[in-house]
Parts: C-alpha cells; structure tokens; sequence
C-alpha cells in the first residue's frame, strides 16, 4: 500500500515513503546518463538505488521526492542517505525543478499569559523565532530554537539562505544587548543547527545576501557605533571568511540584495548623518571582485531595511508604497522569484501583522496584495526574512 506523504515538512519517522509516478515533465531529465554525486557510495558496495529499476529512472524518483519526506529516507539504506545529503544533488533537484521556495521570517513569539494557561499575548519585550511559510500549502511552520539561545533568537540578527540551509548571523544578545559575533546554519535535513565560526569583527545593523554557497556581508556598524563601509563574504562549504575591498562610503542600517552576479548594497546612512539615508548604493560584481557605486536608487526617505523591492526594469521601491495604507508599518517582503510574500500592518500600534502574497509578472510587474488566513501563533512581528530553497 502506498502512503502519500504530507506537506508538512515535518513527518514521524515511521512514515512511508510515496514515490510519485514517472509521468514525463518539462523539467524531467531527458539525458540517461546518470549524475555523479561526491557521496554516492562506491558502486563494488552499494545496491541499486530502487530494486529492480535502472538508477537513471530510480534518481528521477528521487528527484521528485518532497522534501519533507527527506529526512525518512535517508534512514532507508546508505546510498539514499549518502545521495540525499550530497550538495550536487540539492543542485540537481533546483536545475529539474523540484526543489520547493519557502518563505522564512524572523517573527516575535506569543508567550502564555501565565503559567498553564493556553491564552497567548504579544510580549511587551518580545522574543524571537523563525517561521517558515510554504505558499504552495498554506502551511505554517517554527523551527525549533538555536541551542545557545533557548529563549529567542539575538535580536537583529541576519538571516541568509543557500543550498537549502538557513543561516543567522550577529544581532545581540537577548538578555544583556551585547553584540554577538555568533553564526549558525540550520540543515533542514538533519533538522538541527550547527555553530559554524564567528564573524571576524562586531558589526550591528548590517546586511546580508546569499548566492552559490556564499554569504555576502557589508555596511553596519561597530562597538562604538561608527558606521563601516567594510565588508565580507562567508563560505558556508569551508566555514571561511574572506575580506572583500570596502565600498565607497559608509553604510549603517543599509539593505542588501543579489541580482544577477550582483550583490546590491542600498542606501544606510554614514556616521555623521545617522538616521538620513542616502539614494546611493555600491554593486559588487561576484565575478570581478570590483564595487561601482550607483547612485539616485533609492528615492524614498526611510530605511530600506527588509521593505526593499526590485520592481519592474530593475527599479528600486518599498514595498509599504506599492500598497498604500496596507503595510506600513513594519513592512518585510521575501522575493519568491513568481510571487512575493510581504508583511505588516495598516497603522502603528496594531496587536498583529497581516500576511500578503503578491503575484509577478513575467515583466515584473506587481499584482494585487492578497490577505493570507493566518493563526494567531503566526501573525507577531516580523524583523527580517529570506528566501530558502530546499
């Protein structure tokens, strides 16, 4: 008997595995050759990935496997734990089409009210988690707290996604405010976190973005808030840092974005103009290592941090102004690549932040704002977001 698996992304571990059927599709591999993947077991030792059919049809099965049910099978025999945990393969998945774009926020908890009781109530200080939204299902989902810090995430921290992993980035402590140099990537397939090596200097207020296994880092500011032009790119596979050549000015409390090769850095403010932001950004160019500096990007008044929206031919906008009066306040919006999922609320003081789903064209353009049902549990603020792959 086959047993369909859930969408929820967390499953027992007693649960069947459902391999769906081999229907042909656009992105389904034509070529026959099968990949080969740095784990993959040596073929004198290993079995047939699926008995009694060839690999090439028995890695599109896999292929096609939701990720939810990816942690089960890697409990099925080595060779389906060895594939599924190899890079090449996450990368295989992405280029068929198969891997599914979720959006994470970092969002205030609800806590009980008192000891026992089921009611819950925003915090006056609130404390911090991440929640993953699956657009496709509807599905809501927290994962579980980073072991240093049991009780919320650090405040401010950075959140950047690549090959299917999460990973925060400084912020401050959540009892005593100090700033954290601390990193820490969560593998949705081990469904656990991993304390990698520290940032290489204080920042607070920086940015970050992620591409091809790289965490880009700039702008912030240090102990003494002066604010940094510096900046840093992080190696998620070698757990290394390397120091990239500064941008052209400071950039405190700035916005960062990959497009294209690109790794956009707008607008922030410099130490002897807190608080007014510039209409400049620098572009950093992956593949020549050189900044250039743009300027008249960001016209609105305000901090681009997490409200910043690529529109249609590229421009810059906030996405508070797309919808007036809809989200403006404590605007967040993760880009989803066909659609975009965008948070806040209609006036300042409200208890929670309704969620939003909003359609692109192929041209960019921007749709409608549509209101997303959402728990109580999942309407606290949200700090920041990132895209995540998996």
């Amino acid at each position: 008997m086959k047993t369909i698996l859930s969408d929820h992304t967390l499953l027992p571990i007693n649960t069947q595995i459902f391999i769906p059927s081999l229907h042909q599709t656009k992105n389904s591999p034509t070529n026959k050759t099968v990949p080969q993947f740095s784990k993959m077991e040596p073929q004198s030792y290993s079995s047939e990935l699926i008995p009694g059919l060839p690999d090439e049809i028995a890695l599109d099965c896999l292929t096609r496997l939701h990720y939810g049910s990816h942690t089960v099978a890697t409990n099925v025999c080595r060779r389906w734990r060895h594939l599924l945990q190899d890079k090449e393969f996450y990368y295989h998945r992405k280029k068929q089409g198969f891997t599914r774009k979720l959006a994470c926020f970092v969002q205030s908890l609800p806590v009980c009210s008192n000891p026992g009781q089921s009611d819950t109530k925003p915090e006056k200080q609130p404390k911090y988690g991440l929640s993953v939204f699956d657009p496709i299902t509807g599905i809501w989902d927290r994962i579980q707290p980073v072991p240093k810090f049991p009780d919320g995430l650090p405040l401010f921290c950075q959140v950047a996604s690549c090959e299917g992993k999460i990973i925060i980035m400084g912020g401050w402590d959540p009892v005593s405010w100090e700033p954290l140099r601390d990193v820490f990537v969560y593998d949705f397939l081990a469904r656990n976190w991993v304390h990698r090596v520290d940032m290489p200097s204080t920042r607070s207020l920086f940015t970050t973005s992620a591409s091809d296994g790289k965490v880009y880092v700039a702008g912030g500011h240090d102990e003494n808030k002066n604010a940094l032009k510096s900046a840093w790119v992080y190696d998620i596979a070698s757990d290394k840092w390397t120091e990239l050549s500064p941008m052209s000015e400071e950039r405190d409390e700035c916005e960062g974005v990959i497009i294209g090769t690109e790794f956009w850095v707008v607008s922030g403010y410099d130490t002897d103009s807190q608080g007014r932001f510039k209409e400049s950004a620098d572009v950093y160019d992956i593949t020549t290592g050189t900044w250039r500096r743009v300027d008249e990007v960001w016209g609105v008044n305000r901090c681009p941090r997490s409200c910043l929206a690529v529109g249609q031919n590229g421009n810059f906008t906030s996405w508070d102004a797309c919808e007036p009066g809809v989200v403006q306040v404590g605007t967040c919006g993760v880009d989803l690549g066909d659609r975009v999922m965008v948070t806040g609320s209609g006036n300042q003081g409200a208890s929670s932040q309704a969620v939003y789903v909003v359609e692109k064209t192929n041209q960019g353009q921007i749709g409608k704002f549509v209101k997303v049902d959402t728990s109580f549990e999942f309407s606290g603020f949200v700090q920041s977001g990132c895209l995540v792959e998996i």
